[in-house]
């Protein structure tokens, strides 16, 4: 199989035609990635409904969020916020108190979570 990158972020990879293109959403250097052997990988959907927003809480490794539907606004202890709306990703960096909101009193907001973390580790803490 054969896969080059185009500047464009745009991935080709094919190994007899036709050309699937695959599409670089999100990149970024992340500190904190699990370091053992073996990691448990987790693909999970969230649903925010409109107004929803999650528990204070902090996580022990990166997590990957992909906005499926709707906004999502991530409010980080000591930053700015960051939002990220429909085809958007963002990276939710470890040992950072954070809030996840939808803010659209009309919409709901439909999310494509990838956390790897150590086998075994929770997906979240609850913080004060």
């Amino acid at each position: 199989m054969q896969d080059a990158t185009k500047a464009s972020g745009s991935v080709a990879v094919s190994s007899i035609s036709p050309v699937a293109m695959l599409n670089i959403v999100h990149r970024a250097l992340v500190d904190g990635m699990p370091s053992n052997e073996r990691q448990e990988v987790r693909i999970i959907t969230a649903t925010l409904k409109p107004g929803d927003r999650t528990p204070r809480h902090t996580h022990r490794f990166p997590v990957a969020v992909y906005v499926i539907q709707g906004t999502f606004t991530l409010e980080l202890e000591g930053r700015d916020p960051v939002t990220a709306k429909a085809g958007e990703a963002m990276i939710e960096p470890p040992h950072i108190k954070m809030i996840g909101l939808n803010a659209s009193a009309t919409e709901p907001t439909h999310l494509a979570i990838v956390y790897v973390s150590d086998p075994g580790t929770p997906f979240a803490d609850l913080a004060s």
